[in-house]
Formats: structure tokens, sequence, C-alpha cells
């Protein structure tokens, strides 16, 4: 059942990103059109500006040629024609600076989301053995008993030494999947690694409110606490 859970992760991850993606394109579409419009305003602007330019050079050097009526005509043409595109000019302007806000604010998003699922999934790799290791527990403690039950065996037993072998090499596995014994033993009281199961007059003043024994070794997978060590206390 652990084993489907970085592939969800995976699933969930890869849909958000995908609606980012989709969100990203929209609106960088969205700011290619503003731009192009604001591209073309600017080229209209400029047009009528140096178009009205032209027609004041005409106005100067033409001024005793010209009619009354048509110089009014033309000026009356180019002031209707200025305010109104200077008017669009801003607007656009507008526009392609909210764009660009929402960009950056939904750019932001997407790196924040980013970064925190890589966390997650990395996460939760880590921690995808943990309830195998933690049920394979017992088995290791039974070694250590058999283990400690064979030492006062003298001679050399078949038995004995295919016991030892068959613990370090189940040892060495979970050691490679980040399981770490505790060393609880002479240590301080920590209720964030220790259960204590009762506590005995300590038998020497420096073993007070120590670790004098220990029932149940606790493990840590990686930095978690997976099993937390049985202690006795000395008072």
């Amino acid at each position: 059942m652990n084993n489907d859970i970085p592939l969800k992760v995976t699933i969930q991850s890869g849909s958000v990103w995908l609606t980012f993606k989709v969100r990203f394109c929209a609106m960088l579409a969205e700011i290619i059109g503003l731009a192009k419009k604001l591209k073309i305003v600017c080229g209209k602007s400029k047009g009528i500006i140096l178009a009205n330019m032209e027609q004041e050079k005409d106005k100067t050097d033409e001024k005793e040629v010209l009619t009354e009526n048509t110089q009014p005509q033309n000026t009356d043409n180019g002031e209707d024609s200025a305010p109104a595109d200077a008017s669009t000019l801003g607007k656009l302007t507008a526009e392609l600076a909210e764009t660009k806000d929402k960009y950056m604010r939904l750019y932001a998003d997407f790196e924040n989301f980013r970064r925190r699922t890589s966390k997650e999934k990395l996460e939760y790799m880590k921690s995808a053995s943990e309830d195998v290791i933690k049920a394979i527990l017992p088995v290791l403690d039974d070694f250590e008993r058999a283990q400690k039950s064979l030492v006062s065996q003298e001679g050399s037993d078949p038995a004995k030494e295919g016991i030892q072998l068959i613990y370090n090499k189940l040892y060495k596995t979970l050691e490679q999947k980040g399981l770490k014994p505790m060393e609880s033993i002479g240590k301080s009281f920590d209720l964030e690694l220790h259960e204590s199961i009762t506590q005995v007059p300590a038998p020497s003043e420096d073993l007070k409110g120590k670790i004098i024994d220990e029932v149940e070794k606790g493990y840590f997978l990686h930095d978690k606490v997976i099993r937390f060590a049985k202690v006795i206390i000395g008072s």
C-alpha cells in the first residue's frame, strides 16, 4: 500500500503542474497580444505626430497660399485623432502592467508549489518503507535475544554462526534503508525519544535521573523516530 504513495503524489503533482502550465500559456498569450496592440498604437501615434509636424511645416511654408477653410480642417483632424490615440495608448499600457503583475504573481505561486511538492515527494520516498521496517523490528529483537543466549555456549556451533550471519545481513540491509539504533543507556531521559517503564534506585549518584537499563531498543528511520526506547531510569 505504501508503494503507491509516490505514484499518487506524482499524478497529483502532474495535474496541478499542467494547470499552472495552461495558466502560464494563457497569461503569456495575453501579454503578447497587449504588447502587439501597444506597438501598433505607438506606431500610429508616431505617424500622427510626424504628419502633424509635416502639416505645421507646410502651414508655415505655404501660409500665404493655403485658404482659411483648409487650415482649420487639417488642425481639427490632428487634434481629434491625437487625444483618442493617447487615451488608447494609456489604457493598453495600464492593461499590460496589470497583466505583467498577474504573470509575476502566478510565476511566484508556481515556484512555491514546485519547491513544496519536491520536498513532500522526498519525504514520502524516505518514509515509504516505514511500516515494513517497523514490522521487521520485532524480528530484529528476537535475533538479538538469540545472540545473547548463544554467547554462553562454548565452542563453534554451526547454528550459532548461521544466526550471526543472518542477523548481520538483515541488519545491514535495514541500515542501508536508513534504520539507525538509538543509544540510550547512560543518557538523560528525553520524552521525545524514550518511554519510561519504571524507576529503580541508581547504583551511583551520577546515574540519578539517567537511563540505567534498556528493555526495548529505540530506532530512527533517517531522522524520524519510528520506535521509542523503553527504558529504566535511576532514581
